[in-house]
């Protein structure tokens, strides 16, 4: 890992504790510990890990409470529980109050290391995107989702008239058009809403994990299993499971996968026992599910299951209408963030917005939108801005004659926290929600 993250630990067996500890810094990490929930609380309170871990039951604060704390005080950091009385309901519960996992003790900690890696590269994307999110939902009648051409309108239409159903659903669009947003706001929408949902990139898991993942393993089931683990199914029974980019899903799993939709029943891995849950699933992709199947690595009868209700999203140079809207709206957090109000786009800015093609697609706009509101001059975003190209020369110039790779990374890194610093005018605290570093990393950064 290119920077030293911090994981806050808090389980009341000293010697567990240590082994944690001692494990973890090996790992490359640096760990903060606590041996009961009142001190743990304590140290939540405070804030500055990149990610926790907590037991279940400890004197004091219990884990669920300190996940709640900890999402309240310092939303962005993941949380993953763990406990010796592993059970569906606790599971559930941890995954409703936003835990980003839930594992059983004994607790294998290669595996442990496996999950905190995981869960430390998609906590920068999930950030983004529930930013986005939230900064949408304050304008858009319908759970965030911006736009008034006739193409995102008709999708919002399927959208509202399949939410109360438990119809399977399928989203298909390009990698950045909003398939999460919408299954979210589906899930919102219908009876569903008060239970969990459950969200899995089938092409961000190898294929012969994904198995596992989404049916979970009896302890002993193969080598390295040390623990019973619960899959995504059960953690979202009652709920909505969103399987996004299923295009990516073995074959052979695509079996499984069809038994589970007909039957409401699957086996773990490892055991003889059928599991019965009742899950309303919605599925995605940014492929074309017809060719697959032509192609011979789709199923056709899986095909014809998830695909009885498709919702077409429309990418962003297709609806080039909405474009000043949702940079508008992407702006308007980063007025709030930085306490600048008058922060705004000029004229040409607009319009070099509407003329690009965003292969991105929504995600490349906020991103875009993000880096010009940070690093701007002044109170107006030009063209230039929105290219970077005056920044991209100001590096060039001031790192010229660096050789070596990893020392250009570091100055570079360097530079470009001085630069937020200086635009959130020295404000650590603040420079650090900006960047999706913890306050203590800023000094790091900055040696």
């Amino acid at each position: 890992m290119s920077k030293k993250f911090t994981i806050l630990i808090i389980e009341d067996r000293s010697s567990l504790l240590r082994t944690f500890k001692e494990n973890l810094e090996n790992a490359g990490f640096s760990v903060m510990t606590a041996s009961d929930g009142f001190e743990g609380k304590k140290i939540v309170e405070l804030g500055g890990y990149d990610l926790a871990v907590f037991d279940y039951k400890m004197a004091g604060l219990n884990g669920i409470e300190l996940l709640k704390l900890s999402k309240e005080i310092y939303p962005s950091a993941p949380v993953i529980l763990m406990t010796a009385y592993g059970s569906v309901e606790a599971a559930v519960e941890a995954m409703k109050c936003g835990a980003y996992d839930f594992i059983t003790k004994p607790v294998d900690i290669e595996h442990l290391i496996h999950i905190i890696s995981n869960a430390l590269k998609s906590s920068r994307m999930e950030r983004v995107e529930m930013a986005l999110k939230e900064d949408f939902e304050r304008h858009s009648p319908f759970l965030g989702i911006v736009g008034k051409s006739p193409a995102i309108q008709n999708a919002l239409q399927e959208a509202k008239k399949v939410a109360p159903l438990d119809s399977t659903v399928l989203l298909v669009g390009e990698t950045g058009t909003g398939k999460e947003l919408f299954a979210r706001a589906i899930h919102s929408l219908s009876p569903r809403k008060d239970n969990p949902f459950v969200a899995v990139n089938c092409a961000a898991i190898p294929s012969t994990l994904l198995e596992n993942e989404l049916f979970g393993h009896e302890k002993g089931a193969y080598t390295g299993a040390y623990e019973s683990r619960l899959g995504r199914f059960e953690l979202a029974h009652h709920g909505t499971l969103f399987l996004d980019e299923i295009g990516e899903m073995h074959i052979d799993l695509q079996a499984k996968l069809l038994r589970v939709i007909e039957e409401k029943k699957f086996t773990r891995v490892g055991s003889p026992v059928s599991v019965t849950v009742d899950v309303r699933l919605i599925c995605a992709t940014n492929r074309t599910l017809e060719d697959l199947e032509n192609s011979g690595v789709f199923r056709r009868d899986l095909f014809y299951r998830i695909s009885s209700f498709p919702i077409v999203l429309p990418p962003l140079r297709e609806r080039r209408e909405d474009i000043p809207h949702l940079a508008e709206h992407i702006l308007s957090r980063w007025r709030r963030e930085l306490h600048n109000p008058d922060l705004k786009f000029s004229k040409e800015a607009i319009e070099y917005l509407k003329n690009q093609n965003w292969q991105g697609n929504v995600r490349e706009l906020f991103n875009r939108v993000e880096r010009a509101a940070i690093l701007v001059k002044g109170d107006t975003i030009g063209i230039e801005d929105l290219k970077g190209k005056a920044k991209d020369e100001d590096l060039i110039s001031q790192f010229s004659g660096i050789e070596d790779a990893e020392i250009w990374l570091k100055e570079e890194t360097k530079w470009r926290v001085k630069e937020v610093l200086k635009r959130c005018k020295n404000d650590r605290k603040k420079a650090a929600t900006l960047l999706g570093i913890s306050a203590s990393k800023i000094e790091d950064f900055l040696k």
